[in-house]
């Protein structure tokens, strides 16, 4: 068969991909899902890590309560030793010593509250009314903590709901009592340095910042609204580490002010503390600038400049967060803040496109943030931009 002059062969037009959008569109969310999911498997892989050593610890101490309970005790099924242990331990290294025992009272509260309804008056409905109300309130009125009203209400319709054991009829009630003394004495006398984990939680957050604004530079500099699609996904994704050195800065801050080991590093804790609402407020400017970016990437416009910049920033970041993770002064990634800083004039970053200025500014917004997070004081970390 012959084709007739003036046509090319004859071609089948591409099938569009599931779900309406076109192929491109499809493998370019697609590979977003994939480095979501990246970021999600390393979030979890560090998670595991940080929690192993707790959890032996936790699951030894479950082991220590419920032979104790048995064997000098004599207790057939010391249940609620190796389950006061557990609870009251949990599986952080953050183990302050006040929480721990509000948890084992709970426990206590709750397991011998219900050991002493069930031989009086049974299990049913209306007594698991009783004494998760009177188990409560009785919590309430020994401590103000959440903690300890929770455990013991739970704890309470468990006993009242499980069948009687064979034994004395406090016998439950001394399980929970030995199960929270071992995880009071593990919490008491076990080594504390709250900075550990957060330095290691430091690195994770500023890693991921890190790796958005990689993806943000490569993407202003190569006009690559795929990149700058990529970097806000990257960026939203780095929020579960946010949070959890958020959160274990706010534990470490409490476990510093109670225990006697620990209180040495208040100060280091507490300017953790600080540098994590910092570096917050950088995620959230960085991820509000890969947004407008996904709009303003094309060929003409000019960010290739500001592209460079952002690439300084990230390298600047990296610096901070090895800083940081090794618990040392961070001049190195100061002075590169610094010599960045004095590089961002919105003019002459693109000198006829009022939109990327823009962008400009947030990037001004963000360098001020990470300046301060490396210990430069606020009114020298403004001073250090051009004036607008």
């Amino acid at each position: 068969m012959t084709v007739p002059p003036g046509r090319g062969p004859a071609t089948s037009p591409q099938p569009p991909a599931p779900g309406g959008r076109s192929p491109s569109a499809a493998a370019t969310w697609r590979n977003l899902r994939l480095l979501v999911g990246r970021a999600r498997l390393r979030q979890g892989a560090g998670r595991v890590k940080v929690a192993l050593v707790p959890v032996l610890v936790a699951s030894v101490a479950a082991g220590v309560a419920y032979s104790i309970a048995h064997w000098p005790l004599g207790h057939p099924y010391p249940f609620f030793a190796p389950v006061a242990a557990w609870v009251c331990l949990g599986f952080t290294r953050d183990r302050q010593p006040r929480k721990v025992l509000e948890l084992a009272i709970g426990v206590a509260i709750g397991v011998g509250l219900g050991d002493a309804v069930t031989h009086v008056i049974g299990s049913g409905a209306w007594q698991v009314a009783l004494v998760l109300a009177v188990s409560a309130l009785l919590a309430r009125f020994i401590d103000r903590g959440p903690l300890l009203t929770t455990q013991a209400g739970v704890q309470a319709v468990v006993i009242v709901l499980l069948p009687p054991t064979p034994g004395a009829p406090a016998s439950r009630f001394v399980d929970a009592l030995v199960g929270g003394g071992v995880a009071l004495a593990v919490a008491a006398f076990s080594p504390n340095d709250p900075r550990r984990r957060l330095s290691a939680l430091a690195q994770e957050a500023v890693e991921e910042l890190r790796e958005t604004l990689d993806l943000l530079a490569r993407s202003l500099q190569e006009r690559d609204t795929d990149l700058a699609r990529a970097a806000l996904a990257r960026g939203r994704a780095s929020e579960p580490s946010l949070v959890e050195w958020r959160d274990a800065a706010a534990s470490a801050r409490d476990v510093a002010r109670v225990n006697a080991r620990a209180r040495r590093h208040l100060a280091e804790v507490e300017l953790a503390g600080q540098r994590v609402v910092l570096v917050d407020r950088v995620i959230r400017t960085v991820r509000v600038l890969s947004r407008r970016a996904v709009t303003l990437t094309g060929p003409d416009r000019e960010t290739a400049v500001l592209g460079e910049l952002v690439g300084l920033f990230a390298v600047a970041v990296r610096d901070l967060g090895t800083a940081l993770s090794q618990g040392t002064d961070p001049v190195r990634a100061r002075d590169e803040l610094l010599t960045l800083a004095g590089r961002l004039e919105p003019r002459t970053v693109a000198a006829d496109d009022w939109e990327v200025q823009a962008l400009v500014l947030l990037v001004r917004s963000a360098v001020v943030d990470a300046l301060e997070a490396a210990g430069v004081e606020p009114g020298a970390a403004r001073d250090a931009l051009p004036d607008l």
